[in-house]
């Protein structure tokens, strides 16, 4: 049930009934639960934790993508794009976090995290003047590579470590296939409700499966404490070094050229109407906010999810409400410990089985923008293949840049970002920089990626 009001009110803006918007928020719970539960046994098992440090540091996590996510939502003070946005700690953030805790120690770490977070603030005035540079061919292609990207990282996750025993094994592998199978069979079966919250249904029904074979173990749900309060620099007062924050505040530029997709392809989902120059910082500021808050309790870049955009298209659910739930959700999560031990209970072949599919969505997504962009025209079709030659490469062939100096691997070795950019860059060089011709003269920049195809 909707709020009376909802005829009047953009879909995005529209006020859901509070077990309507509880129900939805918690599915976008369980698909975003795998990154923020894989960040911190990533850092734990990278810098040697015991629980007594990783239960903590799961319950910061957990408050911090809560508190991002409300922040987006509500918008408060020009902070949060006022979409459904849910935060989460990025991939490529935990893995420079880690190196620089490795090669100096955890205070440095989280003090390059404090840095970025405001290194943010002061860059994004100069980089809100190249949004118009991201016309529909960029758009379309970042989500292109967002769900490449994903699905190649959540289908390592189901497979497991290639040293490891369990590598591959048939079992894990179709636990994954039979929670994508259940999605799929719920969206065909259902309607309504039901039909929306299909990845929700199919991820419960995968748990079930695991559970009737006995590959959940929740004996330690009730052990330990039932409140977890996370501290305030747990690992000690930050140590602030600009040398050894640099790889970790060059990946901000290409987060920000993330937000501005994802801001971008969302606001379209969702029919928000607004200027992309408005939307973007907001997006981005909320972004350097949450980054802030998690870096005082010891986590990594909190970071707009790109996740949530393919449950936004799965559902049609396009209230940022959904997303309000969802940020109350995490926090009780943070605060009520025997539920953040239950969220890492959840197997891992079916929480990144059930990511891949809302990767995929993702995909699609990006393929129906394409559809849009004359791809008989020239410049469009080299913008895409030049862009996804660069953008592939380092997903399908993670050591391509591997001779290269390490601070160029930060850029060079993110499919993602060298896609994007590519995009960005061979766009210009097609559609702004050459001269015009008779039969030219009315195929502008803006126009030229619009075209329907002939």
């Amino acid at each position: 049930m909707s709020h009376p009001d909802a005829c009047a009110t953009d879909p995005v803006d529209e006020r859901l009934a509070p077990h309507t918007a509880l129900l939805f928020g918690f599915q976008h719970v369980l698909v975003m639960a795998a990154a923020p539960i894989t960040a911190v046994f990533l850092v734990g098992q990278a810098m040697g934790f015991g629980p007594d440090i990783t239960v903590p540091l799961m319950s910061a996590t957990f408050l911090a993508c809560g508190l991002g996510t409300l922040l987006q939502s509500f918008g408060p003070w020009g902070i949060g794009a006022r979409l459904p946005f849910v935060q989460v700690p990025g991939g490529a953030p935990i893995v420079i976090f880690l190196a620089i805790a490795q090669g100096t120690d955890m205070q440095t770490a989280t003090g390059a995290v404090i840095l970025t977070a405001l290194f943010y603030f002061i860059a994004l005035p100069f980089f809100t003047r190249v949004l118009r540079f991201f016309p529909p061919i960029v758009i379309g292609t970042m989500l292109l590579l967002v769900a490449v990207n994903l699905v190649k990282i959540f289908g390592s996750l189901i497979v497991g470590q290639p040293d490891s025993p369990s590598y591959a094994a048939s079992s894990t592998t179709l636990l994954a296939l039979a929670t994508m199978a259940a999605i799929v069979l719920c969206a065909r079966l259902f309607r309504g409700v039901l039909r929306r919250i299909s990845v929700m249904l199919g991820l419960l029904s995968g748990t079930l499966i695991a559970a009737l074979f006995g590959d959940i173990d929740l004996s330690g749900m009730t052990s330990g404490p039932w409140w977890a309060l996370p501290q305030l620099f747990p690992f000690g007062m930050p140590k602030f070094d600009i040398i050894a924050s640099l790889p970790l505040i060059i990946f901000s530029v290409v987060s920000m050229t993330e937000a501005t997709g994802q801001t971008m392809a969302t606001a379209e989902i969702v029919g928000k109407k607004g200027d992309p120059s408005v939307l973007v910082p907001r997006n981005i500021r909320a972004d350097a906010l949450g980054s802030l808050f998690g870096g005082c309790l010891g986590t990594s870049l909190i970071i707009t999810s790109g996740e949530n955009i393919g449950i936004v298209r799965a559902t049609g659910v396009r209230s940022r409400y959904v997303t309000v739930a969802a940020g109350a959700l995490l926090i009780v999560i943070a605060l009520f410990a025997p539920l953040g031990r239950l969220a890492a209970a959840l197997p891992t072949p079916v929480v990144a089985g059930t990511a891949v599919i809302v990767f995929a969505i993702i995909g699609a997504m990006g393929i129906n923008i394409l559809r849009n962009v004359n791809l008989n025209e020239h410049g469009n079709l080299y913008t895409l293949a030049s862009a996804l030659a660069m953008g592939l490469l380092p997903i399908v062939v993670p050591d391509f840049y591997s001779d290269f100096p390490q601070h160029l691997q930060i850029i060079l070795g993110n499919g993602l970002a060298m896609g994007t950019l590519t995009a960005v860059l061979v766009n210009i060089l097609f559609h702004c920089t050459r001269r015009p011709t008779a039969s030219h003269r009315h195929n502008t920049y803006t126009t030229s990626t619009d075209q329907e195809p002939s």
